[in-house]
């Protein structure tokens, strides 16, 4: 992993963009994993890549969110300019418009019926952009927005892996399911990471959707997979109401990819302790996706920032309900 740390950032300011060498760097409160993200002064910010594998996304952003915003009324990343390899940075950089706003969480929005409502009018709105020349879903964005069965195999080695401490007949129906579900649009825009650290908040409301690193053309049904990593039962509702059964099968199978390889990667022995008997009551895939389950089976698992402990302590305390 490369070491990029504020000395970094100043040698490629001072380098590149000399006008700007005066203005105060400060790493971001909250910066993501496939980028590390720094304060130019008050308006701007500097993205830079974390490694390979992510070093195609600053040409991809550059080429496209300019393109994208004019037809948006939401609020999204908006590129200034480009920086090159140099001072020991082996890859290209971005120089963004900084946005006010914080990052979503449950306790900095008003409604979450509401949040829900906006965040699927902005998705729809995305949804409409014409597609042409854009970038077809593949290697270059983990396939978001491809075909799910690219992950079948990763799914069935977790779910072989915790069958001792998880209902995996059922979890596997509903993955199958997933798979199956009908297409009925292949060629739309895809966000790809559709998830609170990527959705800014400001007076309450949604104000911005950013990092579109994994940007592609495709099937949209990654894109709602929040319905269940985040939103409750009536929001999670109203997120997805407009949405076909085909699309919300296949948004609940990338959901529980999510959660299942993120629950996989932790320390075996805690996963052993976890006891399933009190799910029993649980007779189909059908009833387990509306369970008051399978939400939190999600959104617990599936946040990388929660501990193999605290994950172990939620659920726990979620299948004696």
């Amino acid at each position: 992993m490369i070491e990029i740390n504020k000395k970094l950032v100043q040698n490629l300011i001072n380098e590149q963009f000399p006008q700007w060498k005066d203005l105060v760097i400060e790493p971001v409160a909250k910066s993501g994993h496939d980028n590390r993200t720094f304060h130019l002064g008050s308006k701007m910010t500097v993205r830079l890549p974390s490694g390979k594998g992510y070093a195609a996304q600053v040409e991809k952003e550059l080429t496209w969110l300019p393109y994208l915003q004019k037809h948006l009324t939401m609020t999204i990343s908006s590129p200034i300019a480009k920086g090159y390899p140099s001072c020991g940075y082996p890859f290209s950089w971005s120089i963004n418009k900084y946005i006010e706003g914080d990052t979503l969480t449950k306790q900095n929005i008003n409604n979450l019926n509401e949040f829900a409502d906006d965040l699927a009018k902005f998705l729809k709105e995305f949804q409409k952009i014409d597609t042409t020349n854009g970038p077809q879903a593949g290697l270059h964005n983990y396939y978001r927005g491809g075909d799910l069965a690219v992950y079948h195999n990763e799914t069935i080695e977790a779910l072989e892996n915790l069958k001792t401490v998880l209902p995996t007949e059922l979890l596997l129906k509903i993955w199958q399911r997933a798979l199956n579900a009908s297409v009925s649009d292949l060629n739309v825009w895809v966000h790809g990471d559709i998830a609170p650290g990527n959705l800014l908040v400001k007076n309450g409301k949604l104000a911005a959707v950013i990092d579109f690193g994994v940007l592609g053309v495709g099937d949209s049904s990654c894109d709602y997979a929040m319905a269940w990593t985040f939103f409750e039962e009536e929001s999670r509702q109203r997120f997805l109401r407009k949405l076909d059964q085909g699309m919300i099968d296949r948004a609940c199978g990338w959901a529980l990819w999510k959660a299942l390889i993120t629950y996989n990667s932790d320390e075996a022995d805690v996963r052993k302790m976890l006891n399933i008997q009190s799910m029993k009551f649980i007779k189909d895939e059908k009833n387990l996706v509306k369970s008051k389950f399978f939400y939190p089976f999600c959104s617990i698992l599936s946040n990388a920032l929660i501990t193999s402990q605290q994950k172990l302590f939620w659920l726990c305390l979620i299948l004696r309900k």
